[in-house]
């Protein structure tokens, strides 16, 4: 392999000069476009490394509580320790109930699997999910399951019905007032929560949640939960309530033995109750904000995204799934991106003045409304989202299920093999991102100084499954971080805390930041 890339960049270097590091690398991967691999020899699906199987119980046992040591909620130092061990490919067999895992810690394999995506891509998540939407409760879904856990055909046509709304900046920029306040809320949400030495309770990450639950309300419905009010209905913490279980119990149901396939387990009926109250309250919020549509049809507010797909596509079925999707995995996705940043921030002083300091100079006047050009400007702190993601990302993996025979570095891997793309892995190795383990925002800044693979940090994703909340939950976290930073200055007084899986990759401890005010 190494003999026929260097022959590839040899053959290219006679035709093209190259003058920076950033050529250097495209010249380093253009091997990935030529298809080296498929003209190279390869191995066995037999070869590929790992931890040994044994008889009866395969893999499965490692993850079992007791018996095991393959912690779900360490999942990130075990993805490690496989990689330290085993090398950029790394196979587990032997799942019962489930296909095989293929660990790929390579970036270039990762950007030559996408870089070949097929029109209906199959992303290996959530089967629990897919037997709610479409056993359990076809009766709801019926033709229309969404994106979430949905794949082949019905998957395609549901995503091109509403990606053109979901995709467009420019769509995502018409609700910056909306998030703006629900951003406000949420300050004034801090400041009322805060103790006498202005830190915030250790249930703050569910007041996070909250936040996340009200923008995104603004957003899909127009209409305000009142989350972050102190007598907020209890049905908002209801639904908080339902979708960390819902959360929380998929890598259960998923990496141990799935006893739910054939018994009715205490975890599957959690599970199913706590996925039957969220769609229970959603429903009941759109089909509240259908009605209002109806009943507004000549007025000149802006619209919904309910509204914006309803008028689109004519079929409000489909606006009320996008809906459910959005909710079902935005709110816990974002709120602990954000925590996760804010607490980055307060372990780094420094940095946070800097990001204060733009913000001060692209936003001087505190109460003016935020517009799509100001949220350009602020470079600085865009990147400091993005090396807090690069180093602690939300989603720790990704992958694709194999739709055919195919080969993953120099190894034949079968049709129906999960592969795992190990992007927390990936994107906290040196050889990817210099002094990776140091929070170093200006990194994102500095293109000619920093050689960076584009495909070693993929936080939401890339290719025809990308997030598709993906615009709206950028637009979120920037300006509720840079309304929290123009009138607070934030601190962390206690021990660091160690990140897990819980199950997003969030701090693990009470996130006791102190919110002081300027």
């Amino acid at each position: 392999m190494a003999t026929l890339r260097q022959y590839t960049r040899d053959l290219l270097r006679r035709f093209i000069r190259f003058e920076t590091k950033s050529d250097r690398v495209t010249l380093d991967r253009l091997a990935v476009d030529v298809g080296e691999q498929d003209l190279l020899p390869h191995r066995p699906y037999l070869d590929i490394p790992g931890p040994k199987p044994i008889p009866l119980l395969g893999n499965t046992w490692r993850f079992l509580p007791y018996l095991g040591n393959f912690d779900i909620q360490a999942v990130d130092k075990l993805s490690k320790r496989l990689h330290d061990q085993y090398g950029d490919i790394v196979k587990i067999e032997g799942l019962l109930g489930r296909p095989d895992m293929v660990f790929v810690y390579d970036a270039n394999e990762i950007e030559r699997i996408f870089r070949r995506e097929e029109k209906m891509p199959h992303r290996p998540s959530m089967p629990s999910l897919d037997y709610y939407k479409h056993v359990l409760r076809k009766d709801f879904f019926q033709d229309n399951p969404g994106v979430i856990a949905v794949h082949g055909e019905s998957w395609y046509n549901f995503r091109s019905k509403v990606q053109q709304v979901m995709l467009q900046p420019r769509t995502a920029r018409m609700y910056i007032g909306a998030i703006e306040e629900a951003s406000v809320a949420f300050l004034r949400r801090i400041a009322r929560i805060r103790d006498r030495k202005h830190e915030v309770p250790n249930d703050f990450l569910n007041e996070m949640h909250k936040w996340s639950l009200e923008s995104i309300a603004r957003v899909a419905l127009d209409v305000r939960l009142g989350c972050l009010d102190d007598n907020a209905d209890a049905e908002t913490q209801k639904l908080i309530d339902a979708l960390i279980t819902f959360f929380k119990n998929v890598p259960v149901l998923e990496l141990k033995m799935p006893f739910w396939k054939i018994f009715n387990t205490p975890t599957w009926q959690q599970y199913v109750n706590a996925l039957d109250t969220i769609v229970s309250i959603i429903s009941k919020y759109t089909a509240a904000a259908l009605s209002r549509a109806k009943s507004n049809v000549d007025s000149d507010k802006e619209l919904s995204l309910l509204e914006r797909v309803l008028a689109l596509e004519g079929d409000t079925k489909v606006a009320s799934i996008l809906a459910l999707d959005l909710f079902l995995v935005g709110v816990d996705t974002t709120s602990t991106a954000v925590a996760s940043v804010l607490y980055q921030l307060a372990l780094h002083p420094k940095k946070q003045t800097l990001a204060y300091e733009e913000i001060c100079n692209v936003l001087p006047q505190t109460d003016a409304p935020l517009e799509a050009i100001n949220i350009d400007n602020l470079k600085y702190l865009r990147a400091c989202i993005k090396e807090t993601l690069r180093m602690y990302p939300v989603v720790i993996g990704n992958g694709r299920s194999t739709t055919s025979d195919t080969i993953i570095g120099g190894y034949h891997v079968p049709k129906g093999v999960h592969v795992v793309f190990q992007h927390y892995v990936i994107s906290n190795l040196e050889k990817y991102f210099s002094r990776c383990h140091e929070f170093l925002p200006e990194r994102w800044l500095r293109e000619e100084d920093e050689v960076r693979h584009g495909f070693a940090s993929l936080p939401f994703g890339y290719g025809r499954r990308m997030c598709l909340g993906r615009r709206f939950a950028e637009l979120e976290m920037i300006i509720v971080i840079s309304k929290i930073l123009q009138f607070y200055k934030i601190e962390y007084h206690y021990e660091k805390l160690e990140y897990y899986v819980n199950p997003m990759y969030t701090p693990k401890g009470p996130l006791k930041l102190r919110f002081i005010e300027r």
